[in-house]
């Protein structure tokens, strides 16, 4: 999973806004202005200026990107204020770049036009439906966001005096925060738009686990004990006793009255059913966001589909696999083999984080094969904070900062350890790290002469497909070396197919919550464990799962169709550096790019 997805949450929690609930107005887009030429120096400044205004209104995200002028800010991003003006914010822009002839403009300016233009688009189509009554759950929340930066293990940087400080101010914003959460479920509850009763009770037990009464043992303490050498024994001093009195006086009380919130008045009104189609508008909002998350005109119905039949080529995939294992039995007693077997099981969670980074030396050996373009920064491997572990996916990442102060980080899962599988690794590895989020979300933070909302932003659907296509080299990078490991890629590939009847089968057919598990459980090896988490990640953020694996099939079928046009021509390192070169784009877009390189080609 990618992390980026936290950072296009965290500072936009979020734009929608109805004009069927109360207190909310859509705003009116401006009047197009005569289109004007613009040179590319021109075009350039305007993109700057975006980003510059873009950063001041989203604070967080200007942190998480390595930008520290507003590290000590925290707007309260769940208001009417702020979604307003985060609204005009779109419009505005649009009209803008609306305005600009790019007749004149080369290739590169273009595409950037392109994509600013479907960015904003996409954005306002979304203020219809109210995201903003439900912002809290047990997969993506803010209280769980600021958990993470406060810990020091995040975005925040804690290196010196000034940082310290910045957090004590940006901290001192969260009890308004949670005060407007409060205010804006109290109006989901009139307006009965509330989230399924099961992901806020995960969610409630990941707030208690976030309030120790000793304020020494809380998350929000864990800067004090790392305190740089260098700080003077006054600052010391001083700041310990601020942090003491924040946890006891700010964070603890703020995240104590949310969670008797949720537990006392929220948790009853909360709904049994599982899909957003159960909510007012829901099919409409779920049909959004598919068309936001996929960037494709397919329907869910036709998703469903889809997912249905690459389930079916899978399983046969995996028979051949069983059979030449002499393995007797069928794909049931397989699955459950893999699931109870102990030799699949690592000795402790040191062996575990051991074995993820002794797969560099392997894969980095067949990079070059493969690719002609590496990126220059490097990334760690941590374990998941044992605050999230329970509901978090067995692995994510988080994208380096800018300045290259901070690595890409790989976090894996090491909750319930013996449900970690070793045939689950090495897919993973190519997933989360090389060469799939950190080699193409580092590329495109490291490219030259490109905005930086396309450096620091992008499309789901083409992140995640492309770090699940990578998946697919494995056995060219030098790993699925046993048919053991071979069949946990094909597992994993399978779960991604699985993804897309089961999201589409959560939020657009009524499904239960029990059903896709049931669902899951029947066409997988993954555990229970690991099925419940998928499940309620499912329905806690509607869509997304879905980019996976439609991503990976769209590129898939881009270079399929490029190799059979180039034959021998065509060139599988050029081919990966045409996809990564421009950044995450939507997949029409893509689309379009790859087929004028082959062009190009056959012309040369």
């Amino acid at each position: 999973m990618n992390a980026r997805l936290l950072r296009q949450f965290a500072p936009a929690l979020v734009l929608a806004c109805s004009t069927a609930l109360p207190g909310c107005a859509l705003l009116e887009r401006p009047q197009p202005e005569p289109q004007q030429a613009v040179t590319p120096a021109e075009l350039q400044q305007t993109f700057d200026a975006y980003w510059q205004a873009y950063l001041k209104l989203s604070p967080l995200e200007a942190t998480f990107v390595g930008d520290a002028r507003y590290n000590d800010q925290l707007p309260n991003f769940l208001s009417a204020e702020y979604r307003d003006r985060q609204q005009a914010f779109e419009r505005e822009w649009l009209a803008r770049i609306e305005a600009i002839d790019t007749s004149a403009l080369n290739d590169q300016d273009r595409l950037s036009v392109e994509i600013f233009k479907h960015d904003r688009k996409i954005a306002i189509e979304g203020e219809q439906f109210p995201d903003h009554l439900i912002p809290l759950d047990q997969f993506y929340n803010f209280a769980g966001l600021l958990a993470q930066l406060g810990s020091g293990t995040s975005a925040q940087p804690f290196a010196t005096v000034a940082d310290y400080d910045n957090w004590l101010k940006r901290a001192g914003q969260i009890p308004a925060l949670f005060d407007q959460a409060i205010a804006n479920m109290r109006e989901g509850m009139q307006a009965g738009v509330v989230q399924p009763k099961i992901l806020m009770e995960r969610a409630l037990g990941q707030l208690d686990a976030l309030t120790p009464e000793d304020p020494t043992q809380s998350l929000f303490y864990k800067p004090v004990g790392a305190m740089p050498d260098s700080f003077t024994p006054a600052d010391r001093e001083r700041l310990t006793a601020a942090y003491t009195a924040m946890i006891r006086e700010q964070i603890n009380p703020a995240y104590r009255k949310l969670a008797d919130f949720v537990r006392d008045e929220y948790l009853p009104h909360c709904r049994d059913s599982a899909g957003l189609g159960a909510l007012p508008g829901g099919d409409q909002w779920y049909a959004y966001n598919v068309r936001r998350i996929t960037t494709t005109d397919l329907t869910p119905a036709q998703i469903h589909q889809i997912g249905l039949d690459e389930v079916e080529r899978i399983h046969a995939e995996m028979h051949k696999v069983i059979a030449g294992l002499g393995f007797k039995g069928d794909l049931h007693a397989f699955f459950k083999f893999l699931q109870t077997d102990k030799r699949f099981e690592f000795a402790s969670e040191d062996a575990l984080l051991a074995a993820y980074n002794g797969l560099r030396e392997r894969v980095d050996a067949g990079v070059p094969k493969l690719f002609a373009v590496t990126p220059k920064a490097g990334f760690e491997i941590r374990p998941v904070e044992p605050f999230r572990a329970k509901s978090a996916a067995g692995g994510s990442y988080m994208s380096p900062s800018e300045d290259g102060s901070r690595p890409g980080i790989f976090y894996v899962n090491t909750y319930d350890l013996p449900t970690r599988k070793t045939w689950d690794m090495e897919d993973l590895y190519l997933h989360e790290a090389i060469p799939g989020h950190h080699f193409q979300l580092a590329i495109q933070q490291e490219l030259d002469g490109v905005p930086a909302f396309r450096r620091f932003g992008g499309v789901t659907a083409f992140i995640e497909g492309w770090a699940l296509y990578t998946e697919s080299l494995g056995e060219q990078l030098g790993v699925y070396q046993d048919p053991y490991s071979y069949f946990g890629y094909l597992q994993n590939e399978l779960w991604r197919a699985i993804r897309l009847v089961v999201d589409t089968g959560l939020h657009s057919k009524g499904w239960t919550r029990e059903q896709v598990i049931e669902y899951m459980l029947a066409n997988s090896a993954e555990s229970e464990t690991q099925s419940v988490a998928e499940a309620e990640r499912y329905m806690a953020i509607p869509g997304q799962a879905l980019a996976y694996k439609i991503g990976q099939l769209r590129i898939k079928a881009l270079r399929d169709k490029a190799a059979a046009a180039l034959g021998d021509r065509f060139d599988i390192r050029e081919f990966h550096t045409q996809v990564l070169k421009d950044g995450a784009v939507p997949l029409d877009i893509l689309e379009r790019k790859i087929d004028r390189w082959v062009a190009d080609q056959k012309a040369a």
